[in-house]
């Protein structure tokens, strides 16, 4: 129990997010940010690409339909 209260202790002591004004904190705010959008765009481009390809084949000069542009021949 008394391992428990230190890390606790030892958790406030940090205080990086307590406070507004700081520039640690906007640096901490950014990069949360930052990665938070670029994990929704990985998934985006992830799910995306493949239909993006089908898409612009299909539109393409040629006009092909969906079957000829996923079979292998």
């Amino acid at each position: 129990m008394a391992a428990k209260a230190s890390l606790k202790v030892k958790a406030k002591g940090k205080g990086s997010k307590g406070s507004p004004s700081s520039s640690s904190s906007k640096y901490e705010l950014f990069k949360d940010w930052t990665n938070w959008s670029l994990k929704k765009a990985k998934v985006a481009t992830h799910y995306g690409f493949i239909p993006l390809i089908i898409v612009l084949g299909m539109k393409s000069d040629p006009n092909t339909h969906l079957f000829q542009l996923l079979s292998p021949v």
